[in-house]
């Protein structure tokens, strides 16, 4: 028999106080995951959730980040316990990046259909982010963000060493938590050697180089975060990423 407490508020609930808000079940799920907690009642709620219940996370940004990058790091921790065999796969940028993380209002997400179609407002990965997908699902164009954070590269943990440190995001407060997160990974990870005239930078500032604005982006968004001073323009150059599996990566 199902839990009767697995559809409270779920029709219409959208007050982010409640323990059966969108933004509550994903930190929830998330919290789960760090802990060691049955996941299972959480991903229940996420599944059978209503159209009215998720309004916000469509309608408002800050509500739409904060519920995305919870539920992004919660699916790769779920991936990473319970099938880390497809990290480990040579294929894994189909099986484990594709495979279904977590569902959604009865719709299967994977790490990918979150990043890329919903965050990253449906561009795609394999150009650099200087362009959009030309076709996505009807949830992906219904709650993708319409342009993409580039701080998200720096909230975003999809397994690897050389990602972030997982913190948990709320809505109200959410662009100041990716402000942290974006300060705290450049200033362990960037370098800049001012009499080569040369600034070493995550890999994602590649990988996702249009999301930044190009090079002239990236570094005035280095400047941004004082990671080279404010008169420097340096050239870029990318560092290498550590893809060794590291699951429970949570920030102290």
């Amino acid at each position: 028999m199902d839990d009767p407490s697995a559809t409270a508020g779920v029709a219409g609930e959208s007050d982010d106080d409640t323990q059966s808000s969108p933004t509550a079940v994903a930190r929830a799920l998330l919290s789960a995951t760090r802990v060691g907690e049955d996941p299972d009642p959480q991903l229940h709620r996420l599944a059978r959730f209503g159209d009215d219940a998720l309004e916000r996370v469509r309608t408002d940004r800050r509500t739409a980040l904060a519920f995305w990058v919870n539920l992004y790091n919660a699916g790769t921790q779920l991936l990473l316990s319970r099938r880390p065999e497809l990290y480990e796969s040579p294929l894994r940028f189909v099986r484990f990046f594709r495979a279904t993380a977590v569902t959604v209002a009865g719709t299967d997400l994977s790490l990918d259909d979150i990043e890329n179609n919903i965050l990253r407002a449906g561009r795609s990965k394999y150009t650099l982010g200087y362009t959009r997908k030309l076709r996505l699902d009807p949830f992906s164009r219904r709650y993708r963000l319409p342009e993409p954070d580039p701080r998200i590269h720096f909230a975003l943990n999809c397994g690897a060493a050389s990602c972030p440190a997982i913190r948990f995001y709320e809505p109200d407060d959410v662009d100041d938590q990716l402000d942290l997160a974006t300060a705290l990974y450049l200033d362990d990870t960037v370098s800049y050697d001012p009499e080569a005239g040369v600034a070493r930078v995550p890999r994602v500032c590649l990988w996702f180089r249009g999301d930044f604005g190009g090079g002239d982006g990236i570094r005035e968004f280095l400047r941004r975060y004082d990671a080279i001073p404010a008169d420097a323009a340096p050239r870029i150059r990318y560092l290498p990423w550590d893809w060794s599996r590291a699951g429970g990566k949570f920030a102290e």
